[in-house]
């Protein structure tokens, strides 16, 4: 059963619905949004996303662990047409099938977690404005303070789904998306930082809580990533709600000679 491209997305969305947490990111990029940045592949029921929109390629292949074989036959016949530099979102197990092809760099465990119990968010006081274009200054400001190195994509302001808490005229905190998709109804959240100065105040709560109200208005899922080392996030995400579904690695890649 050779790997084969795929252009569907009826065909992809069907297959990816299948568990629609640990597909969430995927799921958001078949939107129109996104989809232009997108390369798709399909070995049988497995499928692979390079994603072109940002500065290095990115792969991610999601399998459950009765899966995990085949995501990896897949991998090994897609290694020799991907980018000789990309960075990968693996599950856990993949690693050692990219390792035949690539050296594996600045690997890092990462938790999928989704918000599982809503009602938690309410213990919690929202707060911020939605944030457009015209706050990109400030917002490229903060994240130089704060989380220098983020995964921000201008484009998503469009969105209109991030949301700022301003101190004093300055944006000193910010909860945001990575992907998010009324058409098949998932979100991940994303680029979620507070100033140094302001820390420990509960401003990311208070901003999360805000925007997940925002998107659970037109989503069912929310869902995002986080560091398994970042035992401060993964504490604040559990106290809104969320619990760890699924874990993976994130990690760059680099052709053998």
């Amino acid at each position: 059963m050779p790997v084969r491209a795929e252009h569907d997305r009826a065909v992809l969305a069907e297959l990816l619905s299948r568990d629609p947490v640990l597909h969430a990111y995927q799921l958001g990029d078949l939107d129109d949004f996104f989809w232009p940045y997108t390369s798709w592949f399909r070995r049988g029921d497995q499928v692979a996303l390079l994603y072109h929109g940002v500065e290095l390629p990115t792969l991610l292949v999601f399998a459950s662990p009765p899966a995990t074989g085949e995501a990896a036959a897949l991998l090994d016949e897609l290694a020799p047409v991907l980018p000789a530099r990309l960075w990968a979102h693996l599950s856990p197990g993949l690693e050692a099938t990219v390792a035949r092809w690539y050296a594996v760099s600045d690997a890092a465990g990462h938790h999928r977690m989704a918000l599982t119990d809503p009602a938690r968010l309410a213990r919690v006081t929202p707060a911020g404005e939605p944030l457009d274009r015209a706050d990109l200054p400030a917002l490229l400001d903060l994240y130089a303070a704060a989380y220098p190195g983020n995964w921000f994509d201008p484009r998503m302001l469009d969105t209109g789904r991030y949301v700022g808490i301003r101190d004093g005229g300055d944006l000193v905190a910010v909860a945001g998306v990575h992907v998010w998709s009324p058409t098949w109804r998932v979100a991940a959240l994303g680029n979620v930082t507070t100033h140094p100065r302001v820390r420990g105040q509960g401003l990311a709560a208070a901003a999360v809580a805000a925007l997940c109200a925002r998107l659970r208005a037109d989503v069912d899922h929310v869902t995002l990533n986080v560091r398994a080392d970042n035992g401060t996030a993964v504490r604040l995400y559990e106290r809104l709600g969320f619990t760890r579904v699924a874990d993976f690695t994130e990690c760059g890649l680099r052709r053998l000679p």
